[in-house]
């Protein structure tokens, strides 16, 4: 039984190396000799199996290779490509921009006000301080009182020349 399966194995592979050369020898070595057919779609009014003659130009046309290139087990999407927004340099102005100056917020609250038969005396806050002002008054070397009136008090912010009001009261 052991010389049958080695007989079987040696004629296995026997045949198998014939097929591997056999082809060489009998292949012609070259390509002038063999017949290149075309096959093309039949044109309309022909009949439904009839193939057309090929072409009689002698001239082999090349066959497209079928074999995958590259790694075949690369990522594949059917999503298209997603495209990069282009960034383009716009020129940058280096034009100072100019602010205008103006004077802080009022750091004074309103408390009240009295009313002599001669002048007008208001009463302000800013923290803890508490300044009592009449018109013409300069509190810290920064704002000078220029008008009190019933509703209104106008101070000056002397750095700058800025007028700004306070509410001092209602018209009542």
């Amino acid at each position: 039984m052991n010389s049958k399966r080695a007989v079987g194995w040696v004629a296995f592979f026997g045949v198998a190396a014939a097929l591997t050369w056999l082809p060489e020898y009998l292949m012609p070595a070259d390509d002038s000799d063999v017949e290149v057919v075309a096959v093309a779609a039949p044109a309309k009014g022909k009949a439904h199996g009839a193939l057309p003659a090929a072409k009689a130009s002698g001239a082999p046309t090349a066959i497209k290779d079928l074999s995958p290139a590259g790694d075949l087990f690369a990522a594949r999407s059917w999503k298209a490509v997603p495209t990069l927004a282009s960034v383009t340099e716009q020129p940058v102005n280096v034009a100072p921009v100019v602010q205008v100056p103006t004077a802080p917020p009022l750091p004074f609250q309103f408390i009240g006000r009295m009313e002599d038969r001669t002048d007008l005396q208001v009463f302000l806050q800013n923290g803890e301080k508490i300044y009592v002002v009449r018109k013409g008054d300069v509190i810290d070397e920064t704002w000078k009182i220029e008008g009190i009136s019933d509703m209104e008090l106008s101070l000056v912010y002397l750095p700058l020349h800025l007028s700004q009001t306070l509410s001092v009261g209602s018209a009542q």
